[in-house]
């Protein structure tokens, strides 16, 4: 009888631990991969989400993209081109002769200064030492060089006359400078 007692009490125990076992190690288990598989499946459904209005705005943004393009090769013909900068100041010695010789006047000597680092832009500084025939001509050639396209500015500039006698031919030393893009890559 004792037996049987005991069985009695054993039989409906070993149930109700084992039933907590699988209650701890089988349904808590299962809750918890459920509910950790819902909060991926949120998170994945507010990234879907996010790639959707971003793939909206695609249009938007090509549309902006092409006008800073368009925008950027506007002001890039504001600079001097070349592939070095040796070339772009040779293109600005050019330019800045051809403005004086058109205006009757002479060049003595040139020279190439040193450029001056300015973001992703170069200073390019060309010095020359000119003759011209009159203050009109002189005045004349600074116009062009400050009006023209690619922007070219007088940084310094001395004049003198050649003979207090006559004072008609004027020596003039002119710095110029002008920007340039520093290509990269």
């Amino acid at each position: 009888m004792k037996k049987s007692k005991l069985l009695r009490f054993l039989i409906p125990l070993v149930v109700i631990l084992l039933g907590l076992v699988i209650y701890q190690y089988g349904y808590l288990t299962v809750e918890e991969e459920l509910r950790v598989l819902e909060e991926t499946t949120t998170l994945k459904q507010k990234t879907l989400e996010r790639y959707i209005q971003i793939i909206a705005e695609k249009p938007e943004l090509e549309k902006t993209l092409a006008s800073l393009k368009e925008l950027k090769k506007s002001e890039a013909v504001k600079l001097i081109e070349g592939q070095t900068l040796s070339l772009a100041a040779a293109s600005m010695q050019d330019m800045v002769k051809g403005i004086i010789t058109s205006r009757g006047g002479t060049i003595s000597s040139e020279r190439v200064g040193k450029t001056e680092d300015l973001g992703n832009f170069k200073v390019i500084n060309i010095s020359l030492d000119i003759v011209v025939p009159d203050t009109r001509a002189l005045s004349d050639i600074i116009y062009s060089i400050e009006t023209r396209t690619p922007y070219l500015v007088v940084k310094e500039l001395d004049a003198r006359v050649r003979n207090f006698k006559e004072p008609r031919d004027l020596i003039v030393k002119l710095d110029v400078m002008a920007l340039t893009e520093v290509k990269k890559g």
